[in-house]
């Protein structure tokens, strides 16, 4: 068998592994690591919560669960803005009933100052260290302000060539240089190599300001691309992974997969289980 092909087979495995088909302890070269906690021990894998839009949180976290990932990025639609302090209560006993941690909130759209403060009071309120949002350009010195007052972290999310403020990742760090720390990047490597950027070196590039990740792969490096499972679009997959490790990146990789978004749970199994064999063969 040739190394490509004994590449594939360990791939395949690795995912049969993580839905849980097949036993661990083959898969993997240290047995003592299972593959269901492999990223709990390196890469902190995540969801983002957009890719749960069509379901509701019991849904959600059954996903979740399933796949044995512990990391939610939290949308609206799950947790409204305007929820009680006893909503939010019961929204994290559920999370923690599935054993996953909210920790952060967003994409949060924001057009006035009194948006950004609301947007920081529910983060706040709901408990979490980072806000991802898409802010007006005029008020991103109020947002780097809030952000240090809160000690809350602000990660603007670029949305490739379609976004005409946030298209990739040095149209961001050129508006959010001269700030202060709190503010930085939610970086969507997909969106970003679909507005014709290479997404391993701008991760090299802005890694300090690199807050949060959103994983994912694409069918093409241009605006035709659309997202697809991790191991099967133009992004170098193990090439980005070993970036990530390179710069000893804390935050977490939550995949947003935006495709069969009805039904996205084998999708984001087979992106979940390409992910844990790149970071156990790396």
């Amino acid at each position: 068998m040739n190394k490509t092909n004994k590449r594939r087979e360990f791939l395949q495995k690795a995912f049969l592994a993580s839905a849980g088909l097949i036993a661990a302890p083959s898969v993997f070269s240290k047995p003592s690591i299972s593959p269901a906690f492999a990223d709990q021990n390196s890469l902190k894998l995540g969801i983002a919560g957009f890719s749960f839009v069509n379901f509701n949180l019991d849904q959600s976290l059954a996903m979740m669960k399933r796949m044995d990932v512990r990391y939610l990025c939290i949308k609206d639609f799950h947790l409204p803005y305007n929820s009680t302090e006893a909503q939010i209560t019961s929204f994290h006993k559920k999370l923690a009933e599935s054993n996953v941690t909210g920790y952060a909130v967003g994409p949060i759209y924001t057009k006035t100052i009194a948006d950004i403060d609301n947007a920081f009071n529910y983060a706040k309120r709901v408990g979490v260290h980072l806000v991802v949002g898409i802010p007006e350009i005029k008020d991103l010195a109020y947002v780097a302000q809030k952000a240090a007052e809160y000690q809350i972290r602000y990660a603007i999310h670029n949305h490739g060539p379609e976004d005409k403020i946030y298209p990739n990742a040095t149209v961001i760090w050129n508006h959010i240089k001269g700030l202060n720390n709190y503010i930085g990047m939610c970086f969507d490597m997909g969106h970003n190599m679909r507005d014709g950027q290479d997404p391993l070196k701008d991760l090299l590039r802005y890694k300090d300001r690199i807050f949060d990740l959103h994983l994912k792969n694409v069918t093409a490096a241009d605006a035709k691309g659309t997202t697809c499972e991790l191991g099967r679009g133009v992004i170098n997959i193990p090439a980005f992974v070993k970036g990530l490790r390179k710069i000893n990146y804390s935050g977490s990789c939550s995949l947003e997969f935006e495709k069969d978004m009805k039904d996205p749970l084998a999708g984001l199994a087979e992106s979940v289980g390409y992910f844990r064999g790149v970071l156990s063969s790396i």
